[in-house]
């Protein structure tokens, strides 16, 4: 019997969303905003599965941003790692860039990492 082995690379399976984010899912309250744009909570319409969704404005960003940004998609298309936000697929219409991801609960990582180095130097907390 021959065993061929296949190595599935997960960029296979995030690929640009057919139709309109909102076809797909069903949006949600704000999680986040930064200088680009925001980040929402969304719901899956068929799996029911809660997703995060970054919305990025393309009015805010120039031409280089803008492929710095798409850089970003397809690095995190190839990566699988549990340390490592998963990338489902993304969506782009006239003004917006729309990247869905896996919703991680938690709050930010920045802050919580500076409230364990000021706990350590028992430096008051803000």
């Amino acid at each position: 019997m021959d065993q061929t082995k296949v190595k599935v690379d997960s960029s296979l399976f995030v690929q640009k969303g057919q139709g309109t984010l909102r076809d797909i899912y069903k949006i949600g309250h704000v999680l986040g905003e930064g200088a680009f744009g925001e980040v929402r909570l969304c719901t899956h319409r068929e799996t029911k599965e809660k997703r995060a969704v970054k919305v990025l404005k393309k009015e805010n960003m120039d031409k280089q941003e803008q492929a710095t940004m798409l850089n970003e998609i397809n690095t995190l298309r190839s990566l699988d790692h549990p340390n490592i936000v998963k990338i489902f697929e993304y969506f782009e219409d006239e003004k917006r860039f729309y990247i869905v991801t896996e919703h991680i609960q938690g709050g930010e990582l920045f802050d919580e990492i500076i409230a364990k180095v000021n706990s350590t130097r028992g430096m008051p907390q803000l």
